[in-house]
C-alpha cells in the first residue's frame, strides 16, 4: 500500500443503528476503490467487513473491522463498527480514534434509538459527520422523512448535499445539488436532471448556498451583495460548517445496488478532516502537565491502543492508532500506562482479516502489531524517553450477567486465564466472583454479547462453559431489638468446654454493615475472651436464620455472661457466641434483603404505556419521565431478581429500539409473600446437597 502523509489520512468510523447497511456500504466503497473486483454480500458471508464466524453466522458485525481504501490521492480507514448496541464498546473505540464519522439513516425507518445513542457518542468527541441515507431502493423509502427525523432528533443544521432520483423499485441515482449534475446508475454517468425535479433541486440548492454562507464571514459578505458563489466556494463553505459542528450534509443512496455510493468517498476527502486537524492533548508523565501534540512523524511517538483481539493462530492482536510520531517495525516503546517496555514486531495494515506488512506507521494511521505482551486496550504505546498518556476510552457500565460454570475438570483448570484473556480483549465484559453466591459472574451489554463470548471462549481457548442466571445476592437483618444467652458448655472426660454470653441485637440503618459493641462490666466475660466472642459472631453472620444469606446492618452488643477458670477457652466462646447470635436474630423479627437497581430506559414515545405496564409487574418504583427528541426517558427503581434478564425483554417489547442501564442503589425488604417461596426454595436446596 502507497504511503501517505497525514494530511491525506481520513480515518471516518461508519455509525448507525442496527441493520442500516453499514457493512454493504463498507463492501460498495470498496469496490468503487477497485481494492476489490467483486461486490460480497451479507446473506453470501463474503464481504471483506465480516469475517468472523460469529458475524456470518448471525448476519450481522460483533467487531470493527478496519476498511482501508484508496480514493482521490488519499486513503480513507473506514472504521465499520457495529450496529448492535451489545457491541457498543466497538463503537466507542472506533469513535475514539477517527477524524469523523458517518452516519447512516435507513430510507425507510428514519432515525432510530441506537442511531440517536451513536451521535451523541461522536458528539463527546466533537466529530464532524455526515449522514447518509441508505437503503433508497427499498420499499416503503422516503428521502423528505428520513431528513425531517434527523432534523427532529438532533440539534444540528441538517442540509441535503443530494437529491434522490426516483425512491423504492424505482430509484436509479441523485442530482448532486452542489454542482445541479445529475448521475444515474451504478456508474454514475452523467445524466439529465429530470424535468420535475428542477424546482425542487434549485430550492435545496439555495438552502445548501446559504447555509455554506453562513459558515464563513468572507463567503457571507458576498452572498450577502448578492454575488454568486462558485462552486469551489460552496464546497469550502460546507467544510468549513462541518468541521465546526455547524451543519451535517446529508447525502442518500443504495449500497447494495451500489448506487450513488461513490460520491460519498469523494465527500469524505472534501468535507471530513484529516488526523492533522484534529487536536490531540496527552499527559505528560515527566512534567506531570498537559501536553498538545504535534502532529507530524517527527514529533516524540504517542499512539492509543483501541482494540486487542486473541486471533488462536497468530496471538493477541493489538489495534493501534498514530496520534504522533511514526511507529517502526522492529522497535522498542514503552508502555506508559503499565510503565513496562514492548518489543514491536511486524506492522500490519488491516483490510477486514487481510494482514498488508508495513515498516512504519505515520501519524494518523491506523494498523496493527501482534504478540504484545503487557499492553492492553486503552494504553498508550510512547517514546521511552518522552513518556505520554493519551485519554482512554470510557465504556458503559455491563447491563446483562450469565453465572458461569465449567462443564469438565479440563476446562475448570483453563478457564481463569482464558476468561481473562477474553476480557482483556472486549473491556465492555466484566468479570467478577460474587463474594456473597460464590458464583464466577460474566457481566456484558446483552444476552447477545455473553453468548457470543462464551462461543469464543470454546472456539479459540478451547474452554466449554454453562451458563445460568446469577443467584440474586439476598441479605437478612432484623426489624427490631432482642436479647438472647449463648451457652455452649461440653463435658468429655478430662477439660470441658464452657462459654457463656448475653447478647443483644439491635437493627441498623440501610448500608450500615455490622457493629459489634463491649458492654461487659466487672469481668463477666474475662477481656482476653470478647475478641472471641467477636469472631464467633461474624462467623455466624455468614449464614442468616431465616435462609443462609449474609446478615447485614445489625449491631450486636455483648452484655454480659460467666465462664469457667478451666474450661473456658477460646472456641467455646466463639461457639456461645455464634449460638446467642442466632437466638438473639430468631427473635428480633428476622427479614430477607434484597438489592434494588437504578434504572434508566430509553424508548420512542409509541411504546411508553407497554415500559410502564411492564415496569408495574417488575415491582418497579417510577421515579421520572422526561421527553426528549421524540423518545421517552423513564428513570425507576427494581429488584434486582426483576430485572436480570430485562434486556432481552425490553428488545422484544420495542423491537429492539429500547435501550436501557442499571445500576446498583440499595438494600430493601422483601415483600412478605415473596420471601416465603425464596426461604422454601432455599431449604430444598440445602436438604439436596
Amino acid at each position: 500500500m502507497k504511503k501517505y502523509r497525514t494530511e491525506q489520512l481520513r480515518n471516518v468510523a461508519l455509525v448507525s443503528h442496527s441493520g442500516t447497511g453499514k457493512t454493504s456500504l463498507a463492501e460498495a466503497l470498496l469496490f468503487n476503490t477497485g481494492a476489490i473486483t467483486r461486490l460480497g454480500r451479507i446473506e453470501e458471508h463474503n464481504t471483506v467487513g465480516d469475517y468472523d464466524p460469529e458475524e456470518q453466522e448471525r448476519g450481522m458485525s460483533v467487531n470493527t473491522a478496519i476498511i482501508p481504501c484508496e480514493w482521490e490521492d488519499h486513503k480513507v480507514n473506514l472504521l465499520d463498527a457495529p450496529g448492535y448496541m451489545d457491541f457498543v464498546g466497538e463503537v466507542k473505540g472506533a469513535l475514539r480514534v477517527s477524524s469523523g464519522a458517518v452516519v447512516l439513516v435507513e430510507a425507510s425507518a428514519g432515525v432510530e434509538v441506537g442511531t440517536e445513542m451513536v451521535w451523541r457518542y461522536a458528539d463527546e468527541h466533537s466529530l464532524p459527520r455526515i449522514a447518509y441515507i441508505n437503503k433508497m431502493d427499498r420499499e416503503n423509502a422516503n428521502f423528505q422523512r428520513a431528513i425531517e427525523s434527523l432534523r427532529q432528533k438532533f440539534d444540528t443544521r441538517i442540509i441535503p448535499l443530494q437529491l434522490p432520483i426516483g425512491a423504492q423499485a424505482s430509484f436509479r441515482g441523485v442530482i448532486d445539488l452542489v454542482t445541479m449534475k445529475a448521475y444515474v446508475g451504478d456508474k454514475m454517468e452523467p445524466s439529465d436532471m429530470p424535468a420535475e425535479l428542477r424546482s425542487q433541486a434549485e430550492t435545496l440548492r439555495q438552502e445548501l448556498v446559504e447555509a455554506a454562507a453562513e459558515a464563513d464571514d468572507e463567503l457571507i459578505m458576498k452572498y450577502l451583495e448578492g454575488e454568486e458563489l462558485a462552486v469551489e466556494e460552496i464546497q469550502r463553505g460546507i467544510r468549513a460548517g462541518v468541521m465546526s459542528g455547524a451543519l451535517v450534509p446529508v447525502m442518500c443512496g443504495s449500497a447494495t445496488s451500489n448506487i450513488a455510493v461513490a460520491p460519498l468517498l469523494s465527500a469524505i476527502v472534501a468535507y471530513l478532516p484529516s488526523p492533522a486537524e484534529r487536536e490531540v492533548v496527552a499527559k505528560n508523565l515527566a512534567t506531570g502537565e498537559d501536553e498538545k501534540l504535534q502532529l507530524s512523524p517527527t514529533a516524540p511517538l504517542a499512539a492509543l491502543v483501541f482494540k486487542t483481539l486473541a486471533d488462536p493462530f497468530v496471538g493477541k492482536m493489538t489495534y493501534f492508532w498514530v496520534a504522533s510520531g511514526e511507529m517502526h517495525s522492529d522497535a522498542r516503546v514503552l508502555n506508559s500506562v503499565k510503565g513496562e517496555e514492548e518489543r514491536i514486531g511486524q506492522l500490519y495494515y488491516l483490510r477486514g482479516k487481510e494482514q498488508i506488512p508495513t515498516d512504519a506507521v505515520t501519524t494518523g494511521d491506523i494498523a496493527v502489531v501482534t504478540k504484545l505482551s503487557v499492553t492492553a486496550t486503552g494504553d498508550t504505546l510512547c517514546d521511552k524517553e518522552h513518556p505520554l498518556v493519551l485519554p482512554g476510552i470510557t465504556y458503559p457500565s455491563p447491563i446483562f450477567e450469565a453465572a458461569v460454570q465449567p462443564k469438565t475438570k479440563a476446562d475448570l483448570d483453563k478457564l481463569g486465564s482464558a476468561l481473562a484473556r477474553l476480557v482483556d480483549e472486549d473491556p465492555t465484559l466484566r468479570l467478577r466472583r460474587d463474594q456473597d453466591t460464590g458464583e464466577m459472574i460474566l457481566a456484558g451489554m446483552g444476552d447477545s454479547h455473553v453468548d457470543i463470548a462464551v462461543r469464543r471462549l470454546q472456539r479459540k481457548f478451547g474452554v466449554q462453559v454453562t451458563t445460568d442466571v446469577p443467584r440474586v445476592p439476598y441479605k437478612e437483618t432484623v426489624t427490631k431489638t432482642a436479647q438472647a444467652q449463648g451457652r455452649h458448655k461440653k463435658q468429655t472426660g478430662g477439660r470441658g468446654q464452657f462459654g457463656d454470653v448475653w447478647v443483644r441485637i439491635e437493627p441498623l440503618p440501610t448500608g450500615t454493615g455490622f457493629e459489634f459493641v463491649d458492654e461487659v462490666f466487672g469481668g463477666a466475660v474475662p477481656r482476653n475472651f470478647i475478641p472471641s466472642v467477636e469472631k464467633g459472631v461474624r462467623n455466624a453472620l455468614q449464614q442468616g436464620v431465616l435462609a443462609g444469606f449474609p446478615v447485614v446492618d445489625v449491631r450486636l452488643a455483648l452484655y454480659d455472661g460467666s465462664y469457667h477458670p478451666v474450661d473456658s477457652s477460646d472456641i467455646a466462646f466463639q461457639l456461645a457466641g455464634a449460638l446467642g447470635f442466632r437466638k438473639a436474630m430468631e427473635a428480633a423479627g428476622p427479614v430477607l434483603l434484597e438489592p434494588v437497581m437504578n434504572v434508566r430506559i430509553i424508548v420512542p414515545e409509541q411504546f411508553m404505556g407497554d415500559i410502564l405496564g411492564d415496569l408495574n409487574t417488575r415491582r418497579a418504583r417510577v421515579l421520572g419521565m422526561d421527553q426528549e427528541h421524540g423518545n421517552s426517558i423513564i428513570t425507576a427503581q427494581a429488584p434486582l431478581a426483576e430485572m436480570q434478564r430485562y434486556a432481552s425483554s425490553l428488545r422484544a417489547m420495542t423491537q429492539g429500539r429500547g435501550i436501557f442501564s442499571m445500576e446498583f442503589s440499595h438494600y430493601d425488604q422483601v415483600p412478605s409473600h415473596l420471601a416465603e417461596q425464596i426461604i422454601a426454595a432455599a431449604k430444598v436446596e440445602k436438604e439436596q446437597e
